[in-house]
């Protein structure tokens, strides 16, 4: 099966964004023959197929629907979902930050329910290779079932397994790993192991107490260069003539990002410069500590 179209007129089996005027939307598959109802009446899937994207068709009571294939961010935040998902937000900021590239060699911890999966997929492209890990059955399923929607059954350089990273893992001198796992400093020792010099560790967590955890063991580890750790906060703007201000809600907190490049073998990271603050590591802190720091 070939990877789904991304333009060119609506055929059968595309997915189809429909958004009315007050931005409600709805995801339909098209099939000849085959009717959405609304509140608003029903929509003819034939009235759709053959049409090009950015047409406004109505309903059988006369709303007006605009119809577009979905956007891939536009897709993973409804997805049907095993596992929370990592957003778009999250997922553009592992693009960049953790330099997912064309023909990279990309281990993933935590499949989910498979949104990061596709964007990784893009970014390393044909000449790339994801592995992708997931500890459930049933979240790996709906991960692949989501995935293949996008990128087309069975897609190239792509490899998933219901198993423990940690014991599972077959790949070996991969640039980029990605952690999203509860204890993503439990495979520090894998990525010491597995990444090549200069790679790439990347965990995405949600509390304080796992970003703390996983960033002094990556210290006291010495392998990997001083963690660099923070969040992504999205504000979309309400626009209406003079009335331009921030809008009222806005996408907060979703986790925290933390990346450290692998060190070449037989050399230690610097470490920071810098003495850590009064206290910071004192009596009531029980977690790993840096190697250079003096008990």
């Amino acid at each position: 099966m070939s990877t789904p179209r991304r333009s060119g007129p609506f055929v059968e089996g595309d997915w189809v964004r429909l958004t009315d005027p007050k931005g409600r939307r709805h995801n339909i598959a098209l099939a000849p023959g085959m009717e959405f109802s609304t509140k608003k009446g029903q929509i003819r899937h034939d009235d759709i197929i053959g049409q090009p994207e950015g047409i406004v068709v109505e309903t059988s009571l006369g709303h007006p629907y605009q119809a577009f294939r979905p956007l891939l961010f536009e897709y993973v935040v409804s997805m049907p979902r095993g596992a929370a998902i990592i957003y778009p937000k999250d997922a553009a900021q592992i693009i960049t930050m953790a330099d997912i590239f064309p023909g990279a060699r990309v281990v993933e911890a935590g499949a989910g329910s498979g949104s990061l999966t596709t964007y990784l997929l893009r970014a390393v492209g044909p000449g790339g290779h994801v592995g992708s890990y997931e500890l459930r059955e049933d979240f790996a399923l709906t991960a692949r079932r989501n995935v293949e929607q996008v990128m087309g059954e069975s897609p190239a350089g792509w490899t998933l397994t219901v198993g423990d990273v940690r014991t599972a893992m077959v790949e070996s001198a991969v640039d980029r790993l990605i952690l999203d796992m509860v204890d993503p400093w439990s495979c520090v020792p894998l990525a010491s192991e597995r990444l090549v010099p200069g790679g790439i560790v990347c965990a995405y967590v949600a509390t304080t107490t796992q970003l703390s955890r996983f960033v002094e063991t990556l210290r006291a580890d010495g392998g990997f260069t001083e963690p660099h750790a923070w969040e992504t906060l999205v504000r979309d703007w309400h626009l209406e003539g003079l009335a331009v201000r921030p809008d009222h809600k806005m996408n907060g907190h979703t986790a925290f990002l933390v990346t450290a490049r692998r060190m070449a073998p037989g050399h230690r990271s610097l470490g920071k410069s810098r003495r850590p603050a009064p206290g910071a590591y004192g009596p009531d802190y029980l977690g790993p500590r840096p190697i250079d720091l003096e008990n």
